[in-house]
């Protein structure tokens, strides 16, 4: 076996960032650790999520205190889901130039769509393309479409592992379904539909269209997009 890696998934929500959890966790050789500066993020920012005491409750709220945890190197591989945007000003980021860090992409008209059937009138602050775009200038790393995953798991996400040093396990191509005991806690809110699958959903379609504000946003987030995309490794949209 290789020397444990320690993995920092970037990817703003809803884009297929659970699922890749749920892959990488499913690995007998692999902890899966979720979303570990939310609580973080909520306490230094105040903004009003879901379920927002409850996750303050969960995690260390110290950005410090988690840096280090993330820091720390891995007695087994280590998969990290990190979003972007809960890295929010002074918060450090030095701990992830020792990471492998992936950053996955997903276009913004069907991240806002999705994300409006959970939470009405994001920001472009609350869907991390400008600031997966600052980690990105930090830290670098390997970029991902996850449309491509989506096409064609089982090459895509063989493709990845063999990018990062990491053999390829079978194992991550489905799971059980329900919850599963490294979800955060949030997971309640925001995981009904990962919950009820046992491995990656199909092909997407065609782009949803959107209206109003929400193409607004769109428009605004996709110059961010385009500047990430052109540096995907592999298939894209």
């Amino acid at each position: 076996m290789p020397n444990s890696l320690n993995i920092a998934m970037w990817s703003g929500p809803r884009n297929l960032s659970t699922a890749m959890l749920y892959a990488f966790g499913n690995r007998a050789d692999t902890d899966a650790w979720d979303e570990p500066f939310y609580a973080a993020y909520l306490a230094a920012t105040g903004a009003d999520h879901p379920m927002r005491d409850a996750v303050l409750a969960s995690q260390p709220t110290d950005p410090a205190e988690v840096a280090r945890a993330c820091a720390t190197p891995p007695l087994r591989h280590r998969y990290m889901k990190h979003m972007p945007h809960h890295m929010a000003p002074g918060f450090p980021l030095d701990w992830a130039k020792g990471c492998v860090n992936i950053h996955m992409l997903r276009h913004p008209a069907r991240v806002i769509a999705s994300y409006i059937a959970k939470r009405e009138n994001p920001t472009l602050e609350d869907i991390g393309f400008a600031q997966q775009v600052a980690v990105f200038e930090q830290v670098g790393g390997l970029v991902i479409d996850s449309f491509a995953i989506r096409q064609d798991p089982p090459a895509a996400l063989a493709g990845l592992c063999e990018a990062i040093g990491l053999p390829f396990d079978d194992a991550m191509l489905s799971w059980d379904a329900g919850p599963k005991p490294f979800d955060g806690v949030w997971a309640a809110h925001w995981y009904n539909a990962v919950h009820r699958s046992t491995g990656f959903a199909g092909p997407e379609g065609p782009l949803p269209e959107l209206t109003g504000p929400s193409a607004a946003l769109c428009a605004e987030a996709m110059p961010y997009y385009d500047t990430l995309k052109s540096k995907v490794v592999g298939k894209t949209e």
